[in-house]
């Protein structure tokens, strides 16, 4: 009995230390590539050279962006559309990682769904105003690179499940806003999945579009799939221009 209970306790010991490392090694990793720029990187090293005629796309986002792959691969096989999203990002890490995850694979069109992750507070505390701004920074980076935007409306939520009490909801109207007038003033095209996935006056998503309120399950990506192609058709269509 007293050897079972040693043997417990020094098994004990090594999972505390194996968390203890593990939480540290994740805490290097942010500190070493806060952006997770290493992420894609392989990936990247292996897209090919744009074909005559592809209209390559480009997913950039968080992990509503990296789980519609995993939910619904379907939407993406088959077509030039590339995702890259990485689960938890804010805008500045996103920013950040712009150029190799985007700029540098030489698509027609970026598709960004940013900001549900800042007003959350991942990153710490950001403004309406400072999430926007990045978000224009990345689509002034793709404009100048010749990439037509595709600029994608915050989804609706009432409460974030790992940070609860916020009340994103008038904050996310703000931010949606601003995207959709800087969207039709400087000649991107704004997708609106908002106004299609809202449930009610709170701000909350659908609840048969959603499993946590705030990620949408194969029913939502579905109702945004339509959407998305058809503001990925407006933006081809569109001439390069400032």
């Amino acid at each position: 009995m007293k050897m079972t209970i040693a043997l417990m306790s020094v098994l004990g010991l090594c999972l505390g230390l194996q968390f203890t490392a593990n939480a540290q090694s994740v805490e290097e990793l942010m500190k070493q590539d806060w952006a997770n720029l290493k992420a894609y990187q392989d990936s990247n090293s292996k897209v090919p050279p744009v074909t005559s005629g592809e209209n390559r796309v480009v997913f950039m986002g968080n992990s509503i962006t990296i789980g519609w792959l995993r939910t619904d691969p379907a939407f993406f096989a088959g077509k030039p559309y590339l995702d890259r999203g990485i689960s938890g990002q804010t805008t500045p890490q996103m920013l950040i990682r712009f150029r190799p995850d985007v700029i540098n694979l030489h698509p027609k069109v970026v598709v960004i769904l940013a900001g549900t992750n800042d007003i959350a507070g991942n990153t710490g505390f950001e403004s309406v105003e400072t999430i926007f701004g990045n978000i224009v920074s990345m689509s002034e980076l793709a404009k100048a690179n010749g990439i037509r935007v595709v600029l994608s409306s915050v989804l609706p939520t009432a409460d974030y499940p790992w940070r609860k009490g916020l009340h994103p909801a008038p904050r996310i109207t703000q931010l949606n806003g601003l995207l959709k007038e800087y969207a039709h003033a400087h000649h991107c095209v704004y997708l609106d999945y908002f106004s299609a996935m809202v449930g009610d006056s709170t701000g909350a998503m659908k609840t048969e579009l959603t499993y946590d309120g705030v990620h949408p399950n194969k029913a939502g990506y579905l109702v945004m799939e339509p959407l998305c192609e058809q503001a990925i058709k407006e933006a081809l269509k569109m001439k390069l221009r400032d």
